[in-house]
């Protein structure tokens, strides 16, 4: 079991912390079929990266993208199950937390899109 003091020194205290994100990390990735859905597109996406040899440029757009919508969602997910907690049945005004942190998914998924679409058309199109 972890200790959950807040006494460890500092490099205790990042490890812990690591351990923890990792775990949280593992979690979305086993628990979630909306993280699953995403990092199978990030995996896909990271192959054609690779098959069209794109620069060094598009591989920091591409994965900042990626990264944007893995963490996003992984916020989305937190509000969810936090106001799920808080309040088990329907409520109007926790479907609208919930639709609101949606739409934050949402923004970050067009972005990814808008951005894979400006890196890998002009390898498609030739």
């Amino acid at each position: 079991m972890i200790d959950l003091n807040k006494d460890n020194g500092f490099v205790k205290g990042r490890i812990k912390s690591l351990k923890f994100a990792i775990g949280g990390a593992f979690k979305l990735m086993t628990t979630e079929h909306s993280i699953m859905v995403q990092s199978s597109l990030a995996v896909m996406i990271t192959i054609a990266g690779f098959y069209f040899q794109i620069t060094k440029e598009e591989w920091l757009f591409q994965t900042l993208a990626i990264g944007l919508v893995l963490a996003i969602e992984g916020l989305n997910t937190a509000v969810e199950k936090i106001a799920d907690f808080i309040h088990p049945d329907y409520h109007e005004k926790i479907g609208f937390i919930k639709d609101i942190a949606a739409g934050a998914v949402f923004f970050a998924a067009v972005t990814a899109l808008l951005v894979g679409a400006i890196i890998y058309y002009p390898y498609i199109a030739q």
